[in-house]
């Protein structure tokens, strides 16, 4: 789920700021980066979705 790894994410970069850790606020920031990433793919498919009711529904009309 996307927004865990966010959550996940920032949670680790938070600690890697406490730890002055920089491999674990790395980890947070990939983690992020991943949620996001998965934030944008849901989008397309859903837009990608859309897209092919519209074309079913264009043909159907034209048939």
């Amino acid at each position: 789920m996307s927004i865990l790894d966010k959550i996940t994410g920032r949670a680790k970069k938070a600690a890697g700021d406490v730890a002055d850790d920089p491999s674990l606020r790395r980890e947070g920031r990939r983690e992020e980066r991943k949620g996001e990433a998965k934030d944008e793919l849901s989008r397309t498919q859903e837009r990608a979705d859309r897209k092919a009711d519209e074309v079913a529904d264009l043909e159907r009309r034209t048939s």
